[in-house]
């Protein structure tokens, strides 16, 4: 959840302050990579550790292929925090419970979260819980102000690592400061969708938005994995250590942030979990096991955010520079940078972790397996 990772994170939607996305170059396009080598993947990774990455892990399969990589200090099982890979299991609760007829996400979050999104010229009833899933509220980010950044991201961190945030708490950081724009004149990346996207699921059911995700995904789906940790700051084992400068200065100090108290980040971005669960989580996904047709398809419905990229409901589309069109999300947090990604047909995926916020370029993983091209250095 690092702000500085912001700047240098390639259509990741992580938990800061933001989500970067960088146009790719569009060469002659290429068929989709199928293949049993994953040299390019594994030199992706070297190239990270060469970066300054402690220990990087990706898995991936294609068909029956199966493959695990490692890089640096790094189990190839390793539990990490997915930070705002959450988005999706948050956004995939709701369009289920729509599904139901339990909720309309055209409905304005007025009507589930009275009085809660009001101040500074926002305004509950005139945005819908639909664009808090795409990001098209305008609601002003959490993880933007600046205290926050310097309590949360900062040298504070050390201090306040094991403060409790409730989602009301980080809703009324957000709403001490102006919408960025009018509810559905524009886009932009705020994780206070989401916290408020998990209120929402908490209205909807009576209970917390975690025990829907476990009941509803976690335990269909056999992720045995995958957490919603709450206020838990231990990561469970196997697990290898988190590592943060907590600066935007490259040149300071490394700490170690694996222990944290994950309501910072809440439905926005609080999931622990592995590569094995991630991709059979997102294969689940786009193969239509969780949703319904109609709800997979609202979805996969995007607003563009780049030539070579949209964003739908919790979940981001990309071309690759290759012409390969893959479907996921990306994520980060104090000291741990991850991705998970698969193909619309749901048989190529890909997850992965770097276990530091201030070096290493996940979008080179991504490039690597899903068009065979080798991490090129700079």
């Amino acid at each position: 959840m690092s702000a500085a990772r912001t700047a240098r994170t390639v259509v990741a939607a992580t938990l800061v302050a933001g989500v970067a996305v960088a146009t790719l170059a569009a060469p002659a396009l290429a068929a989709p990579v199928h293949h049993q080598d994953h040299a390019a993947t594994q030199q992706a990774l070297d190239a990270a550790v060469a970066d300054g990455v402690p220990g990087a892990v990706a898995q991936a399969r294609d068909g029956r292929d199966r493959w695990t990589g490692t890089a640096g200090e790094r189990n190839g099982n390793d539990r990490y925090r997915v930070g705002s890979i959450t988005k999706t299991f948050t956004a995939t609760v709701l369009l289920q419970l729509q599904a139901e007829g339990r909720i309309d996400l055209d409905d304005p979050v007025e009507k589930w979260l009275p009085g809660v999104v009001r101040g500074n010229g926002h305004d509950g009833s005139r945005i819908t819980v639909r664009q808090l899933l795409n990001h098209t509220s305008g609601i002003y980010s959490y993880t933007s102000d600046p205290a926050f950044q310097t309590k949360v991201f900062g040298p504070g961190f050390l201090e306040h690592r094991y403060d409790t945030w409730t989602p009301r708490q980080l809703v009324d950081v957000a709403m001490a400061h102006k919408p960025d724009f009018e509810p559905g004149a524009s886009w932009n990346y705020s994780n206070t969708n989401f916290v408020l996207a998990g209120m929402v699921i908490e209205k909807v059911t009576g209970r917390p938005y975690g025990k829907a995700v476990e009941n509803r995904i976690i335990k269909p789906l056999k992720l045995r994995a995958t957490t919603v940790p709450g206020t838990r700051s231990a990561m469970p084992e196997p697990s290898s250590p988190a590592y943060s400068k907590l600066s935007r200065d490259v040149n300071d100090p490394v700490h170690e942030v694996s222990d944290l108290n994950p309501s910072i980040a809440g439905a926005a971005g609080e999931i622990i979990s592995d590569s094995r669960d991630l991709q059979t989580f997102y294969s689940a996904l786009l193969k239509g096991r969780l949703l319904t047709k109609e709800g997979l398809k609202e979805m996969t419905t995007t607003v563009p955010i780049a030539p070579n990229a949209g964003y739908g409901l919790g979940l981001m589309e990309q071309k690759l520079g290759c012409g390969v069109e893959i479907w996921g999300h990306g994520g980060g947090i104090h000291g741990s940078t991850s991705l998970a990604h698969v193909t619309r047909d749901g048989g190529h995926s890909l997850a992965g972790n770097f276990n530091a916020d201030w070096t290493g370029d996940t979008e080179k993983v991504i490039e690597a397996e899903f068009c065979g091209t080798a991490a090129s250095k700079g």
